[in-house]
């Protein structure tokens, strides 16, 4: 069970980097984008574990990869942006899309609409997640709050 962990952590830090080259992150954030795919999958597999509902272990695993996207931010001063579409990869549910895409297309309506009802629901979850976590105001630094009394 921790090889399978390990397998997984890996491909979602190499699929992830991948998919950070694609969009053309700077070289220096690449690892970051890397860690965050990573980190968001690590609390996906974990939650699957203890209670197999894909839209709960989405919302649950969203959470500290946003969290974890905002301190890169704000420690290597980029924008959020440049992890949390990277790093938000392995959540996305593009199987699913797939599946209510292809049972459409076969004529299996019912299947249809509860693959598209459940990958809804996922994206609805990762969206509320993400807004949560990005609704917290950050705490001003020191030299922004001092020019602001000048």
């Amino acid at each position: 069970m921790l090889f399978e962990l390990l397998v997984q952590l890996a491909a979602a830090f190499f699929g992830t980097l991948c998919f950070a080259l694609l969009f053309h992150v700077p070289h220096r954030h690449l690892w970051c984008c890397g860690a965050a795919g990573m980190t968001g999958w690590l609390f996906y597999w974990s939650m699957m574990q203890a209670q197999p509902s894909p839209v709960a272990a989405s919302l649950v695993a969203v959470i500290p990869l946003a969290i974890l996207t905002r301190v890169f931010a704000v420690a290597r001063k980029a924008p959020v942006t440049l992890f949390l579409i990277p790093g938000i990869f392995p959540l996305v549910p593009g199987a699913g899309i797939y599946y209510t895409a292809y049972s459409f297309i076969t004529g299996d309506t019912a299947a249809s609409a509860a693959k598209g009802a459940e990958t809804l629901k996922i994206a609805v979850a990762l969206a509320m997640g993400i807004a949560v976590v990005m609704s917290v105001p950050l705490r001003p630094r020191q030299g922004a709050k001092k020019m602001k009394n000048e």
